[in-house]
């Protein structure tokens, strides 16, 4: 009879490209994982992945399985949670996907947190600046910045973030201050590329006159990690468009200036995607999502006022 750990195993095979990448996910070798799947499939007298096949790809049988499987762990979980929630301990596995540098400045501190407080909890953290939305549903919660255009997904602010241009010191010297958004294509600007988004297309609303104005620009460099572009701009090489949690120490430090602003860009704001509903939301998830509200609500990467 299959058990629940074969059942564990299927959907970790199932969730990676390949048997290789799911070795590394369980800690053992490949040539385990595959003796493993054998004996899975020998106990039940069935394939459950393509054979031959450079990829993991399901057989219907295996997808049959998968897809009661989850349901069956599902519940399983879901017992578990109740026991715990009656032993009044927060356990079981919180899987959660954030954004690289956002993820390591803010998300991994506030997990490491949780976990001391919930000794028995176990936690994945995944950084990513172009997150696969078709395994979504593989994350308990998924902290996202900028423009979500379409999803199904549950939305919760987290906190409000504006998105700045702005230069180094050294830059502004050498080439002047833009005074308007049409001068930016006579400077040197610096794109980020993530979540898909059209990164060379900046757009401007006047504070005052609510005019709006979109510039293209012809970035003389490029990365799809805003470390890179925000050391570029420190060194002097352009011109950023930067999140407001990720610049502003710097603006107050005088490392880099803000430009334009009596315009404002579209907010990116910082929000967490959640796939279940509130009702079947685990105690693990409801209470990092209050320790999320709680600490990033402060936006404490703003200098305090005195």
């Amino acid at each position: 009879m299959i058990s629940t750990e074969d059942l564990r195993f299927i959907s970790v095979i199932a969730s990676h490209r390949t048997l290789a990448d799911a070795a590394r996910t369980l800690n053992i070798t490949p040539p385990s994982v595959t003796l493993r799947l054998q004996h899975i499939e020998k106990k039940l007298s069935m394939s459950l992945i393509q054979r031959p096949s450079r990829v993991v790809s399901l057989t219907e049988e295996g997808q049959l399985l998968l897809n009661k499987g989850l349901s069956i762990l599902q519940s399983l979980d879901e017992l578990q949670e109740l026991i715990d929630q009656r032993k009044s301990v927060v356990s079981g596995k919180l899987k959660v996907l954030a954004p690289l540098g956002f993820g390591n400045d803010y998300i991994a501190p506030l997990l490491g947190q949780y976990k001391l407080t919930h000794p028995q909890l176990d936690i994945e953290l995944e950084l990513s600046d172009n997150p696969n939305w078709s395994n979504h549903h593989k994350w308990d919660i998924i902290i996202y910045i900028g423009a979500l255009n379409d999803s199904s997904l549950k939305m919760i602010t987290l906190a409000s973030n504006q998105r700045f241009i702005c230069a180094s010191p050294s830059y502004l010297e050498r080439m002047g201050h833009p005074q308007t958004p049409q001068q930016l294509t006579q400077h040197q600007c610096i794109a980020l590329r993530e979540n898909n988004e059209d990164v060379t297309l900046w757009q401007f609303s006047h504070s005052d006159t609510n005019s709006h104005h979109e510039i293209r620009i012809d970035p003389s460099l490029a990365s799809n990690e805003g470390r890179v572009i925000k050391d570029w701009a420190l060194a002097g090489l352009g011109i950023i468009m930067r999140s407001e949690w990720d610049v502003q120490p710097q603006i107050d430090s005088g490392e880099l200036v803000r430009l334009l602003p009596e315009y404002t860009l579209p907010n990116a704001n910082i929000v967490a995607l959640l796939s279940s509903p509130t009702k079947a939301r685990s105690a693990r998830i409801s209470g990092f999502i209050d320790l999320l509200k709680q600490r990033l609500g402060k936006t404490p990467w703003l200098k305090p006022h005195n």
